[in-house]
């Protein structure tokens, strides 16, 4: 199978190649069977420049490179600067994503969309989000995530859609490498407890989006899956162990309230994303949140 990654240079597109030409036992056979085409809209190394809010364009290269499934990394992940630009965020999130549907509808082709926890958070819960639960997202950005993922029901593609939470990765900016300079530089820090959720480690969801794409003789399963580390931890929890893992424990790091930290949108208290599904249908085992961290500040630490 050929396939096209969009968002080639973010954390997720930079996971995913290296999981291609490094594939673990686990996926191998998996991997072996595909070909990618990554693409993006800055000029870097083997990757293709490509304009996803540009429907003509994508058809063009999806002739041309003959791809039978796209995954889609791509989007407008800044929560705060999308309350102040709402109509980019839906050009992203929404518009681009439904020209990826459509190109590949017309193609026979699949898509596999990332999306987020973000899409819920409104209505007060305490139990892990199952994949039927209403999106009721609390900010632009969940709110347009959640339009991406209504393009693609309506337009009738085969699809897999993935919602994740709190992804990090050796690659580019997140929580994980802020934490790591901040700890080694400062004496001391806040970092909220009253958000709740599940780090997710990119290269786990890499693995997992090779696992969950059609091989030979396997039939792909549409529908919306959830993946994330397994467990549960706040962003104070989850500093805590960044810390520690990467020896900066000089730094005395204190929980503290969201409302410490004004901002412009209210991040979701708990989205916790419930797993069974996407374990059940495709064998999946998950890694523990605290083993994969470690595993990628030891890589981080390494290079």
């Amino acid at each position: 199978m050929k396939i096209l990654v969009t968002g080639g240079c973010g954390q997720l597109g930079m996971s995913l190649r290296s999981v291609i030409q490094n594939p673990p036992s686990v996926i191998l056979s998996e991997a072996k069977n595909l070909s990618a085409v990554f693409t993006d809209v800055i000029d870097a190394p083997d990757t293709v420049h490509l304009d996803i809010t540009d429907l003509s364009a994508i058809r063009a290269l999806v002739a041309k490179e003959k791809i039978e499934a796209i995954v889609n990394c791509a989007a407008y992940t800044n929560v705060e600067a999308a309350e102040d630009n709402y109509e980019l965020a839906e050009l992203l999130n929404a518009k681009a994503v439904e020209n990826l549907a459509v190109a590949m509808k017309e193609a026979g082709g699949l898509l596999v969309h990332i999306s987020t926890d973000y899409v819920f958070g409104k209505e007060p819960y305490n139990t892990p989000c199952k994949e039927d639960r209403k999106g009721t997202p609390t900010g632009i950005y969940g709110l347009t995530k959640l339009h991406g993922e209504e393009a693609i029901l309506r337009s009738g593609v085969r699809h897999i859609i993935i919602r994740t939470a709190w992804l990090y990765s050796e690659y580019g900016k997140n929580f994980v490498k802020t934490m790591m300079e901040l700890t080694s530089t400062r004496p001391s820090l806040k970092v909220v407890f009253d958000q709740v959720g599940t780090p997710t480690y990119a290269g786990d969801l890499a693995k997992a989006i090779l696992t969950v794409m059609p091989s030979e003789g396997r039939a792909s399963h549409m529908g919306v899956y959830h993946f994330s580390n397994e467990g549960v931890c706040s962003w104070y929890d989850f500093a805590k162990l960044i810390a520690e893992y990467s020896g900066n424990t000089a730094c005395d790091i204190q929980p503290c309230h969201s409302n410490e930290f004004p901002s412009k949108v209210v991040r979701p208290a708990y989205s916790v994303l419930d797993k069974t599904k996407i374990k059940d249908t495709f064998g999946l085992k998950i890694p523990y949140w605290t083993d994969s961290l470690r595993r990628c500040i030891t890589n981080i630490l390494g290079k």
